[in-house]
C-alpha cells in the first residue's frame, strides 16, 4: 500500500498536529479508481448551489472561462457556463459530465500546483463543490486558484455535512459546521491575493435536508 504525502507546505503551518492527516493512508488513485456516478448532495442543497452560481454570474451566456475543481460526472450549474473545465480524480467520470468543453484528470493532493495544466489568469470563476475537506495541501491549492484566475474574479467553495470519512482530513471530521465555514475562510486569508471571504448557509435555517454552506472570496487585482 502506498502511502498518500502529508502536508509539508509551510503555509500549513499553525494548524493543529495531524489536522491534514487522513484515517485511509493510501494513495487516492486508488479510492477513486471505480466511477461514482452518484451525487452527494441532496436536491434542495443542489439546488442551492446553482442559484448561487447564478448569482454570482457563473453559468449561460457571457459566463465566460470556468474551473470545476474535483469535479466528478456532474457539475452543479442550472445552465452551462459558456467553457467549463473539469479537473478530477477519474476520467470515466469526466467524460460523463455533460457540461464539460475540457477535461483534466488531476490528483490536487500528489500536485497541488498543476502549473502545466493552466496559463496565469486563464479563468473567469473557479468552483470547488463539496469536495474541500478532501484537501492535504488546501493553502497552495488556493494559491494555485489565484494564480489561475483573473483579478476580481470569484473562487467559490460549497460543502454540506457529508463526505468520504476515510479520505475526509481529520480537522475537518472532527469539528462542527460553523467551525468548517471558519477553516475554508482561513484557507483564503492564508493563501492570500484575496479580498474579503463572505460565507453563507444557502439552504434555509431549519431545513430538514443536507445543508449547504458557501465560502467564496474574489481575486484582487
Amino acid at each position: 500500500m502506498a502511502a498518500e504525502p502529508t502536508s509539508d507546505d509551510p503555509h500549513d503551518t499553525g494548524f493543529p498536529p495531524g489536522f491534514f492527516d487522513r484515517s485511509d493512508p493510501d494513495t487516492d488513485d486508488r479510492f477513486y479508481s471505480t466511477p461514482r456516478l452518484v451525487t452527494h448532495i441532496d436536491d434542495e442543497a443542489i439546488a442551492a448551489v446553482g442559484v448561487l452560481y447564478t448569482e454570482l454570474g457563473l453559468c449561460g451566456p457571457g459566463s465566460g472561462r470556468v474551473l470545476d475543481l474535483m469535479s466528478s460526472w456532474v457539475s452543479h450549474f442550472p445552465e452551462k457556463p459558456s467553457s467549463l473545465t473539469v479537473l478530477g480524480m477519474n476520467a470515466d467520470e469526466l467524460a460523463a459530465n455533460p457540461m464539460a468543453n475540457d477535461r483534466v484528470v488531476f490528483d490536487l493532493n500528489v500536485d497541488p500546483t498543476p502549473r502545466m495544466a493552466f496559463e496565469d489568469a486563464s479563468f473567469d470563476a473557479v468552483v470547488c463543490c463539496v469536495s474541500v475537506d478532501y484537501l492535504i495541501r488546501p493553502i497552495s491549492v488556493f494559491c494555485e486558484v489565484a494564480r489561475v484566475l483573473r483579478p476580481g474574479a470569484p473562487f467559490v467553495c460549497t460543502f454540506s455535512n457529508r463526505c468520504f470519512p476515510t479520505k475526509a482530513i481529520r480537522g475537518w471530521l472532527g469539528t462542527d459546521d460553523r467551525t468548517r465555514v471558519a477553516i475554508v475562510g482561513a484557507y483564503f486569508e492564508r493563501s492570500g491575493g484575496w479580498g474579503d471571504a463572505r460565507a453563507e448557509l444557502r439552504t434555509p435555517p431549519g431545513h430538514r435536508g443536507d445543508p449547504l454552506f458557501a465560502v467564496w472570496a474574489t481575486r484582487r487585482a
